[in-house]
């Protein structure tokens, strides 16, 4: 347990020496819900919070509790999505920062081995059929 609090009073002290790392924090939170990895998104959500305008100052502005917003935030939280998205508004204008959702295809199995060959296709130089010759340009 030790850790944890020694890890969280590390965090808060680079949370607000360090803009930039504050402004990441809250990115990689997003990143993490939008990713559908809600939980890691609620822990990191929940420490830049703590380490930036702590949940009584949210809870104030949100009119919803400090109490409510730390069990929506908690483990066995369920946030639902219009209360999550005003916390993160809050959050993005005290920060000053805009995000962007962009869409990017995700690299199918096949593509994938072509861009980062195994160690043995390299060490053996085996080539994929999609080789030089077999790829057209892609604008």
């Amino acid at each position: 347990m030790a850790l944890t609090r020694e890890f969280k009073k590390t965090i808060r002290a680079r949370v607000k020496r360090d803009p930039g790392f504050r402004k990441a924090l809250l990115r990689e939170g997003i990143e993490n819900f939008l990713s559908g990895d809600v939980e890691t998104g609620k822990i990191i959500v929940r420490d830049f919070i703590n380490a930036t305008v702590g949940f009584s100052k949210l809870g104030g502005v949100s009119k919803r509790s400090a109490k409510s917003l730390l069990r929506m935030l908690g483990p066995g939280g369920n946030p639902q999505a219009r209360n999550l998205f005003a916390m993160v508004a809050h959050l993005r204008q005290s920060e000053g920062v805009r995000f962007e959702v962009r869409s990017a295809r995700l690299a199918s199995p096949r593509t994938q081995s072509i861009a980062n060959p195994s160690k043995e296709q390299i060490s053996t130089g085996e080539r994929s059929s999609c080789d030089e010759s077999n790829w057209r340009g892609l604008a």
